[in-house]
């Protein structure tokens, strides 16, 4: 068996689904585009340069989850599915999908965008296995929390690992592994499989992707 690991946002998607989500909400009207636009930047790039706070960024795009009824969530996703992401959906990542696909892989989307943003562009990619940071809910509405540790960094290790457990798995029930990655700051998780890929990569991915002969290619 082997395992392919699919980071999402700027990765499979030529763009980030984080961000856009709130760009989103604000073209909408349900943020207010002087109170929002600016912070969202302003954790983009914090997100950019590896010194972001996923505790602080989390609390600022979870709470407006907590302020609107889930149907009316939903419905904004699927316009915000139609305008802002299909269209984003990198043009080589259904090809690179398919492939493993192909040759039996258990394929992955790991992300620490939350699960409510990423399960519908999971289900559009056609991989049903999606790891994601979990937003808390209660009778079927989200509190505006998160649940549990987020999949961000060296959390994205720890939440594969208790994925895999729960399924009877460990790194060792794989011949080999993938990891797909745009960013820094999944260096923790591309060190661990035995074919670490950089996808499009920051200037820090490719730096240390050229230092150890990683492969680096495009999906745009």
């Amino acid at each position: 068996m082997k395992l392919a690991l699919f980071d999402l946002d700027n990765t499979l998607l030529a763009g980030d689904s984080d961000f856009e989500w709130a760009q989103f909400l604000i073209e909408q009207r349900v943020l207010d585009r002087e109170v929002y636009e600016a912070r969202n930047v302003e954790f983009y790039e914090q997100y950019k340069a590896g010194t972001l706070d996923i505790h602080e960024f989390l609390d600022f795009q979870l709470k407006p989850l907590s302020r609107h009824p889930r149907s009316q969530l939903d419905a904004w996703h699927s316009e915000f599915m139609e305008k802002r992401i299909l269209p984003l959906i990198a043009p080589g990542a259904r090809e690179l999908i398919n492939r493993h696909r192909l040759g039996d892989d258990l394929c992955v989307i790991i992300t620490a965008t939350n699960r409510f943003v990423t399960a519908p562009i999971a289900r559009a990619l056609g991989i049903s296995n999606l790891i994601a940071t979990e937003p808390e809910h209660k009778n079927g509405e989200f509190t505006g929390q998160v649940s549990g540790l987020p999949s961000f960094r060296e959390g994205k290790i720890a939440r594969l690992e208790s994925w895999l457990d729960e399924r009877n798995l460990t790194w060792l029930s794989f011949l080999e592994s993938w990891f797909y990655s745009d960013s820094l700051n999944d260096l923790p998780l591309l060190k661990k499989v035995t074919h670490p890929v950089a996808v499009d990569p920051d200037a820090t991915l490719k730096g240390y992707a050229q230092e150890n002969a990683w492969p680096i290619i495009s999906l745009r």
